[in-house]
């Protein structure tokens, strides 16, 4: 659309002025404490924070948690979406709808509460804890691999959301083609609609892992905050505010940035703006 046609379309449409004071005061209420934290960071001594062990340690750990969860989350979410959006299985009224419930309820949930529910499941008197602890001696709680389980159990359904809206959208025609040419169910998937939703598994992706790598409730609920081990970002952030506030800036101005470049990144594929 040319630019003097849109702007008379936007003149046309226009705002009501009653509606301004609200805009302004809802972006004043979500930016002002954004920049509160920038005004207030120890900009001087950055640097010297930012390479702290205690904060290395919990970017490290973030970091690499956060990558486990996304891959997880790939391994189990993509499949996961493809069938609650393809399978025939799922017809029966209501079923589809539940299932999709289901897998969104992390979402809405206190993480909180989702590490109580890992907690009950996988620790050492969990329902299937207990027989990993007898049977393998293993146990999943207060270890690294427990803040990778509880991120991806709180990041997967952003993935699966992403996945199954790119495969709603995608044309099915190049998927009825293969199959007529004989190809099979899997190759159809692989070959084919991979390719076709490729962008939208990406943005899930990206943003599973910003999820990941913010998480707090359900970590330190199921994780614990042992330093190095499961000692998050966020989870330092927290701690080190009550003792060391400068640190926990800095901690939060990190979590801040990648934040920053997630919506940056999906601007067109999570949020649907174009320019």
């Amino acid at each position: 659309m040319p630019a003097r046609a849109r702007l008379a379309t936007d003149r046309r449409a226009g705002v009501p002025g009653a509606l301004w004071p609200f805009a302004v005061l809802a972006l004043a209420f979500l930016t002002f404490p954004l920049v509160a934290l920038l005004v207030r960071a120890p900009w001087a001594q950055l640097p010297q924070l930012l390479f702290t062990p205690q904060v290395l340690d919990a970017l490290r750990l973030s970091l690499v948690s956060a990558v486990l969860a996304t891959l997880i989350s790939l391994v189990l979410g993509v499949p996961l979406a493809w069938v609650l959006v393809r399978s025939s299985r799922w017809r029966m009224p209501g079923l589809r709808r539940l299932l999709r419930a289901l897998v969104l309820v992390p979402l809405v949930l206190p993480p909180v509460v989702g590490g109580v529910a890992l907690l009950l499941l996988l620790g050492r008197r969990g329902l299937l804890g207990q027989y990993l602890f007898e049977w393998f001696g293993v146990s999943l709680p207060f270890t690294t691999t427990a803040v990778v389980l509880a991120e991806a159990f709180v990041a997967m359904p952003f993935l699966v959301l992403a996945v199954e809206g790119a495969l709603r959208s995608a044309d099915r025609r190049y998927e009825d083609a293969a199959a007529t040419l004989g190809a099979s169910p899997f190759t159809v998937f692989r070959r084919v609609t991979l390719p076709l939703v490729a962008p939208g598994v990406l943005a899930g992706a990206v943003l599973c892992f910003a999820r990941a790598l913010g998480e707090f409730g359900a970590t330190i609920t199921f994780a614990g905050s042992l330093p190095g081990v499961t000692q998050t970002m966020p989870i330092s952030a927290y701690l080190a505010l009550q003792t060391d506030p400068d640190a926990a800036i800095v901690l939060s101005l990190v979590l801040l940035a990648v934040s920053i470049v997630v919506l940056v990144s999906l601007r067109d594929r999570w949020l649907g703006v174009t320019s």
